[in-house]
């Protein structure tokens, strides 16, 4: 019998070609994984298409629920953004991706796992250290690492010598990464930074010049750091955050633009739409504002920064994600409450804040002077804090007369 290697599958131009490549090169029997994390795929062609091209078995795995309260959700809570804009979108969709493609290698008996990702990319990192960390003993096959294909216009000659259809052209040629929380854009006009992204390139979100001329108010509501609700509508985590993006996509909310730095030490230039997310990450900012400690508030600060290279790092199988979990899990059992958030053509504005856990006391925060506060006390703590800096000051006089 032959051995089979399980294949994270997409039905993109790179996974398309790499069946038969695979079966070229290699004489594997391939069993293509579909990871369903809300691509929006029409999941039974992706089928039709891996079965057509060479594949021995595919296995459909619905992922999108775990993706959003095992990933999504424990980063939101961190709050985890990559280099001031970065929402993570492709990098917590490749860990739960990768874990079932592995599951699936063990359960079938495969005795290698193979992505479509290039050498130049964070994603080989993603796949591969999830797969070192769960299955060490299965061989990967990167075959960007090993073709001699140079270029997505080569992938496409490939195509077309194999008679292979793609949706991707010489015309349309970049490259998309989609899912609940986000789509990704690079290549084409992108590629050069000094270029705008073309008005086509946006798949999810309007334009603000097409946005209403009206505001749009949006209510959401969190139990414990995890959004459960949307102007008082209890909601599935994946209905929760398709409606999250229609409202914001169609208010044109959720667009970044960024030069970012890749693990691998390349700068590259993405455009990203995650309206939901955009959302959800601004509420949960303006709930912890309200209902957090201080000190617990800076350095959780800290935290998300942590938080988010591990994940853009495909660093997310590993004891410090998991510890950095546990200090998250211990700061939100208070995170219980709604944010009223109002948007119009891109901007969005806090409205309202409101949770039974809120430590925003009137009576300390407001001019009026009451009771709660003695303003007589703040002149000894003052007279302390500035001990150091009067003996300093002292000091210096002495040496100078």
């Amino acid at each position: 019998m032959r051995e089979k290697v399980v294949l994270a599958y997409s039905g993109g131009l790179d996974t398309s070609i790499i069946i038969p490549w695979l079966k070229e090169n290699y004489d594997y029997d391939v069993i293509a994984m579909v990871g369903d994390v809300g691509q929006g795929d029409n999941i039974e062609a992706v089928v039709k298409k891996a079965y057509a091209t060479g594949a021995s078995k595919v296995v459909v795995e619905d992922l999108r629920e775990e993706f959003l309260t095992g990933y999504v959700f424990p980063a939101l809570k961190a709050g985890a953004v990559y280099e001031h804009k970065y929402l993570l979108g492709t990098s917590l969709a490749r860990p739960v991706i990768a874990k079932h493609q592995v599951e699936i290698a063990l359960r079938e008996g495969a005795t290698a796992v193979a992505h479509g990702c290039t050498g130049k990319g964070n994603d080989q990192v993603r796949f591969e250290l999830a797969y070192q960390a769960l299955a060490p003993e299965l061989k990967v096959i990167a075959p960007w690492r090993e073709w001699s294909l140079k270029s997505r216009e080569d992938c496409l000659d490939y195509a077309e010598q194999h008679g292979i259809p793609v949706e991707a052209s010489r015309e349309k040629i970049h490259s998309r990464d989609r899912n609940l929380w986000h789509v990704s854009h690079e290549g084409g006009e992108l590629e050069d930074a000094a270029n705008a992204p073309l008005p086509g390139t946006w798949q999810l979100t309007r334009s603000p010049q097409e946005a209403p001329d009206r505001e749009e108010m949006v209510q959401i509501g969190y139990e414990k750091g995890v959004p459960v609700s949307v102007n008082d509508m209890k909601m599935d985590p994946v209905s929760l955050v398709e409606l999250l993006n229609e409202i914001a996509a169609r208010n044109a909310v959720g667009r970044v633009d960024l030069v970012e730095n890749r693990f691998v030490g390349i700068k590259s230039r993405g455009c990203y739409e995650t309206p939901g997310g955009t959302l959800l990450v601004t509420a949960h900012r303006e709930l912890e504002s309200l209902c957090l400690e201080r000190e617990v508030v800076h350095f959780k600060q800290h935290i998300g920064l942590k938080y988010a290279e591990l994940a853009y790092f495909g660093m997310w199988f590993t004891p410090l994600r998991e510890a950095l979990d546990a200090f998250v899990e211990s700061t939100q059992k208070d995170m219980t409450g709604s944010i009223t958030l109002s948007l119009y053509k891109g901007n969005v504005s806090v409205v309202s804040r409101q949770s039974e856990y809120s430590l925003y006391n009137t009576d300390l925060s407001s001019f009026t002077m009451g009771e709660s506060y003695n303003q007589q006390d703040a002149e000894g703590f003052i007279r302390i804090l500035g001990l150091p800096s009067r003996s300093r000051a002292r000091a210096r006089i002495e040496v100078e007369k």
